[in-house]
């Protein structure tokens, strides 16, 4: 039960004073995708080329959070879920505090992903990483894959567990199609104006 003695608390610099003093505002850049589809990849190759840029960034990667953050969840779908609301929150830590955040989860789900939404409002960029199953099978460096369709590794998206292909996101990429840095430059395309329309 939620304790009614709690408020929010307001401070004397808020987020539009600190997009003034950055130069940019703040964004929470959510890749989504297949295992293997390229989502860590464009994301640090993204934050590189945004770092070059002057952009203050952090990139939210799933195996560090499941490191640390969040080592309590497993893998049940309702522990994915509450892995995804978790980051969401902190996603939108990083936002006020001027961040613009990228964020490189799975997050198979649809009701998970307009959870994200819900909670990062107009923050909430979607960049759907668009690769096919058998692409991303064949890059499994990890060999995860081969794990799963042998039954070692239960409940893996897009093997035993289902993967929602996002039907509107925000920015969607094909890394089977185009390199790394097309990738990169139609994303900047996408939020360069964003970034720079400063509240």
């Amino acid at each position: 039960m939620a304790s009614t003695n709690i408020k929010k608390q307001k401070y004397n610099i808020d987020r539009s004073a600190r997009a003034k003093r950055k130069g940019h505002r703040s964004l929470v850049l959510w890749f989504v995708g297949l295992s293997g589809s390229g989502k860590s990849t464009v994301s640090d190759a993204l934050e590189k080329f945004l770092y070059e840029q002057q952009i203050d960034t952090y990139t939210l990667d799933g195996d560090n959070i499941r490191m640390g953050l969040n080592k309590d969840l497993g893998f049940t779908a309702e522990a994915r879920s509450e892995n995804i609301r978790r980051i969401a929150e902190v996603g939108k830590l990083f936002a006020d505090a001027g961040t613009v955040v990228l964020t490189a989860f799975i997050t198979p789900m649809g009701r998970d992903r307009q959870r994200a939404k819900d909670i990062l409002g107009e923050d909430y960029i979607e960049i759907y990483v668009n690769c096919p199953l058998e692409v991303c099978e064949a890059r499994d460096v990890k060999g995860l894959y081969a794990r799963a369709r042998t039954g070692e590794i239960p409940n893996f998206t897009g093997i035993s567990a289902p993967f929602e292909a996002p039907q509107h996101p925000d920015i969607e990429i094909k890394t089977h199609e185009d390199d790394i840095q097309t990738c990169v430059q139609q994303i900047w395309d996408v939020i360069n104006d964003k970034l720079t329309n400063i509240l």
